[in-house]
């Protein structure tokens, strides 16, 4: 199962529709969005790609009832979880969390297979050994949004196969 992993968008709905459609085209089954949509519009322009997407919110909050709303509706393919979100795709064991320090401690459990983050707008993909003595992937993304002049970027992942690449759009 190949998913996009992305974060930061801050209503950068051209360059968020230009990630998913990329990765779509690249075989993507899933997206993971790590925080910072802010409006219910931004995440609603997801919805034509017909992707399940799996959000959260960081710390650009926005409109969270309109959020809330938007997933509840009625053939939503939005999973809009809160703060943090814990879910099972491609049989993999995956965490979901806005902030690094709160990532690199979930990584280290040893609970999950992947732990991806976003906040501080730079992409990183690392193999971190766990308590457990095994390798949980930690990631993050980037900013899809191109914040701060920053590069839009995010990372295609390949569940089956446990690989990752980081995609740079512009």
């Amino acid at each position: 199962m190949k998913i996009c992993i992305l974060s930061d968008s801050h209503d950068n709905i051209p360059l968020l529709c230009a990630a998913v459609a990329d990765a779509k085209k690249r075989g993507l089954e899933a997206v993971l969005h790590c925080g910072d949509i802010v409006a219910p519009s931004t995440l609603k322009k997801l919805q034509p790609y017909d992707l399940p997407i799996h959000a959260i919110y960081g710390n650009n909050t926005g409109d969270l009832y309109g959020l809330s709303k938007l997933a509840h509706s009625p053939n939503s393919k939005i999973h809009y979880y809160g703060q943090d979100a814990s879910l099972i795709l491609g049989e993999r064991r995956i965490f979901i969390v806005h902030y690094p320090h709160y990532a690199k401690g979930m990584a280290l459990t040893g609970d999950y297979d992947l732990v991806c983050c976003g906040h501080s707008h730079h992409l990183y993909i690392q193999h971190l050994t766990n308590i457990k003595g095994t390798k949980t992937v930690l990631c993050n993304p980037g900013t899809v949004g191109a914040v701060g002049g920053l590069p839009a970027t995010y990372i295609l992942a390949d569940l089956d196969k446990m690989a990752f690449e980081s995609i740079t759009l512009f």
